[in-house]
């Protein structure tokens, strides 16, 4: 199976759920999301194989979120250009399986804490 990982290479979390998909023998695309943000089409994809909303996928103690978003009302579209425009602000990691036969919500997770990566395998 393959699996694309949106991380930071320096964060301690990417780096344990990088090691679990490598253990779980897994054909992985890693994705530093800071360096390579993925487009607002990306995202949305994404947060729909999350069953997410793009505000729940914020980094609400992020300072840029403090200083520009907090306390603002965005449209879907809105909040996608700002991930996209200001990746740091992305929740991390996150990990997507290539298994378009598994339902929403089985098919990506926000691995923080680590251990969120096994709803993807139970």
């Amino acid at each position: 199976m393959k699996a694309t990982l949106y991380h930071k290479p320096a964060c301690g979390t990417c780096q344990k759920v990088l090691k679990a998909l490598q253990d779980k023998g897994l054909e992985i695309t890693a994705v530093d999301y800071l360096k390579t943000p993925p487009s607002p089409a990306e995202l949305d994809a994404i947060l729909k194989k999350l069953k997410m909303e793009p505000e729940d996928l914020v980094r609400k103690k992020e300072p840029l979120y403090q200083e520009r978003f907090a306390g603002k009302t965005l449209s879907r579209a809105e909040w996608l250009n700002v991930l996209h425009e200001n990746p740091v602000l992305i929740e991390r990691p996150i990990v997507v399986l290539d298994a378009p036969r598994l339902p929403a919500g089985r098919q990506a997770v926000v691995a923080r804490p680590p251990e969120r990566l096994e709803d993807l395998f139970t």
